[in-house]
């Protein structure tokens, strides 16, 4: 096999988006044993090297085919669509929630400033959470509705649509995240006021 062979044609498997894992753990096994290191430890620097790039291709590919996400972020490398690059604006599908969770996310910071009950805004954060956890969700079960439908047509169409959807499956994690870190900053806030009337008592 060579080392630039594809994930899916190294390991033996139709490029698909459904992945039987029982037989994807069989070619792993299979191919570790073929070209562990171990058993090249005599053999020429040549084929010592090999393995040891055979090794480590098995182990990236293992990793990557074995996630759902990233076996289609490599699909789609793989058929030319990358995900990063200059996409730096907002999808026009997540405008209103982005909008939405700004407006919520600035009012928190300024009511945090301003000595607000801290209870009080991690329940503000938690219900911005929820919707931007739902478009998630939904994400989630058009990217498996559109990975059958690769499965089946293997169209471009499919391909641009999965595309779009993980880069607003992208975009809704750092959503997440920004919460997560307001979330943090809340806590930290309340740590050090607690641990500044401990000290003046």
């Amino acid at each position: 096999m060579s080392r630039l062979d594809d994930y899916f044609t190294f390991l033996g498997l139709p490029r698909r988006l459904s992945i039987d894992m029982a037989l994807l753990e069989q070619r792993f096994r299979e191919l570790s044993r073929q070209y562990h290191p171990d058993y090249f430890y005599n053999a020429p620097p040549k084929e010592r090297l090999a393995s040891l790039e055979q090794s480590s291709h098995l182990n990236d590919a293992y990793r990557t085919l074995r996630n759902p996400v990233s076996r289609i972020e490599y699909l789609l490398g793989l058929e030319g669509l990358q995900l990063g690059g200059g996409e730096g604006g907002v999808p026009p599908s997540l405008l209103e929630e982005v909008f939405a969770l700004n407006e919520e996310l600035d009012e928190i910071r300024d009511a945090r400033e301003a000595g607000t009950d801290p209870e009080g805004l991690r329940g503000r954060l938690a219900a911005a959470r929820k919707p931007i956890e739902d478009k998630r969700d939904e994400h989630e079960r058009d990217l498996q509705k559109l990975s059958a439908q690769w499965d089946a047509q293997q169209d471009r169409t499919t391909l641009d649509a999965l595309r779009e959807r993980m880069l607003e499956r992208n975009y809704i994690n750092n959503l997440l995240a920004t919460i997560d870190r307001e979330t943090a900053n809340l806590e930290q806030r309340t740590t050090d006021n607690g641990s500044r009337i401990t000290d003046n008592g």
